[in-house]
């Protein structure tokens, strides 16, 4: 600048003329309701999970899940069945096209399939808008998923009786026995069958004696000298007398049980 000749400019080829704003873009030209993650949007997230965890957690109270009993592999007549969660998949293995031959089909073809639709779909379907209509693809495959997970966990679970269920699989409550250790038949029971069938009858190397044995006495008996299975003969060492003790033993431990 020099005095009198007015102002002069020297412009530099090195600045963009152009300067980028650094005012938030105003995102009401985009349809649908704006409005801040933090606090506005969490806030309602809370909100939502607060009234499920509640209502979630009084129908626990209201209806508990029923306890069965340890797992006891010796028991081929039980039926597992998974978590509820579980149960869509759990019954998807039950058709021909997912089991068998196909079994990877059924348990890791079709639910990875699945739930990678669902993952991806928020990337298949990214238009601007947030209304339901405004995403069909994404909404469209989320109501497939949730319509083909509940029809599965209903077929699974309706033919179940849960509750006789559980009550034919009901644990021996802690501290409480139902042996009666000054029956006759303890004496012998403890010498030649506790090691394998448990201090409760509850099972062990060999299996459970109470919660479903339908033995006569003269079968047990037989058992008790013969074997079965996978128990050998001669397992029992007593005179004739205890041998019925014995089985008088098991046959009213296993009412008690059953009480």
């Amino acid at each position: 600048m020099h005095k009198g000749k007015g102002m002069k400019f020297v412009g530099d080829s090195r600045i963009t003329a152009e300067r980028t704003s650094k005012v938030p873009k105003d995102y009401s030209e985009y349809p649908g309701r704006t409005e801040a993650f933090w606090p506005n949007f969490l806030l309602k997230e809370w909100l939502a999970g607060a009234v499920f965890l509640v209502g979630f957690l009084c129908l626990v109270l209201a209806h508990p899940s029923p306890l069965e009993g340890m797992a006891d592999p010796t028991d081929a007549a039980y039926i597992p069945l998974p978590d509820w969660y579980f149960l869509f998949l759990y019954e998807l293995l039950k058709y021909q096209f997912a089991s068998g031959n196909w079994i990877i089909l059924g348990i890791l073809v079709i639910p990875g399939i699945g739930f990678g639709a669902l993952f991806l779909a928020p990337f298949l379907d990214n238009g601007p808008g947030r209304r339901p209509r405004h995403r069909p693809i994404a909404v469209g495959m989320m109501l497939l998923g949730l319509a083909s997970v509940i029809w599965l966990t209903y077929t699974s679970a309706a033919p179940v009786d849960w509750e006789e269920r559980a009550e034919q699989n009901k644990p021996i409550p802690p501290g409480e026995s139902i042996v009666d250790e000054s029956h006759p038949g303890f004496a012998a029971y403890e010498t030649s069958c506790l090691s394998c069938h448990g201090g409760e009858l509850e099972g062990g190397a060999g299996p459970a004696l109470v919660g479903g044995n339908e033995h006569t006495k003269e079968e047990i008996m037989d058992i008790a000298v013969n074997g079965i299975g996978s128990m050998p003969a001669d397992q029992f060492q007593g005179t004739d007398e205890e041998l019925e003790q014995l089985a008088d033993f098991i046959i009213e431990t296993n009412e008690a049980a059953a009480e």
